[in-house]
Formats: C-alpha cells, sequence, structure tokens
C-alpha cells in the first residue's frame, strides 16, 4: 500500500519532481484517450459497414452476406454471421466507452492533484520571496 504524504510537507524540488512526475503520466493518459477515442470510432465505423450489408442484401446488391470477416485484434480475423459481428462491434464499442469514462476520471484527478501542487509550490515560493 502507498504511503500518503502531505504535499505541503515537501519542499520545492520534491514538489518539482512531483509536478514533472504527474505532467508526464497526464501527458500519457491523454494520449492514451486519444487513441481510445480513435479506436472507439473505428468500431463504429465497422458496426455501420456491417449494418449496411443487412440492406444491400435486401436491396440485391450482393448475392451473400450471411457472413463476413472480422478483425477481432492483432491481425486475427474471424468469419461471423451479420448479426454476430453487429453485435460484436457494439460490444467492443461498449467496452471502449466504459474505458474511456474510467480513463476520463483519472485524467481529471491526476489534474487536480497537479493543481494542488502548483498552488502549494506557488505559496512556497511567496514565502521565500516575503523572508528574503
Amino acid at each position: 500500500m502507498a504511503q500518503q504524504v502531505n504535499i505541503t510537507d515537501l519542499d520545492l524540488p520534491s514538489l518539482q519532481q512531483v509536478k514533472s512526475q504527474l505532467e508526464e503520466e497526464l501527458n500519457h493518459l491523454t494520449q492514451s484517450y486519444s487513441k481510445l477515442k480513435a479506436v472507439q470510432g473505428r468500431f463504429t465505423d465497422c458496426a455501420e459497414s456491417v449494418n449496411s450489408l443487412k440492406q444491400e442484401k435486401s436491396e440485391g446488391k450482393l448475392s451473400n452476406v450471411s457472413k463476413v470477416i472480422v478483425d477481432i485484434g492483432t491481425g486475427y480475423f474471424v468469419e461471423k454471421s451479420v448479426n454476430d459481428a453487429t453485435s460484436f462491434y457494439k460490444d467492443k464499442v461498449e467496452f471502449v466507452k466504459n474505458n474511456l469514462v474510467t480513463l476520463e476520471k483519472t485524467i481529471t484527478d491526476k489534474q487536480s492533484t497537479l493543481r494542488a501542487i502548483v498552488n502549494v509550490m506557488q505559496d512556497k515560493l511567496q514565502e521565500q520571496q516575503q523572508k528574503k
């Protein structure tokens, strides 16, 4: 279990180190968020494409669209029925959406922590200036 430290007890160099670490984490989390949003968009596009096959079948544009090839990740593909493929992509979109919500909360928490650290650093700098 991590030991909690009151940030007001840290000196300026320690606060600067924590601030830098938080900024790196926030940068990484923000990039991950952007990538997940892009993935969610691709899965949504795939689901819409599979749904459009259902309509094309009824219009007679394709002779057989009962099965489609689905990319299940890391270069693996499986054959699925159109309904199973639609369900697969909807599940993926929901999974990514849930991860985005969790990641968004983590980012917000880290941003709050970063703001608190910056405020403490400013207070300590003001104290140093007043002592001089």
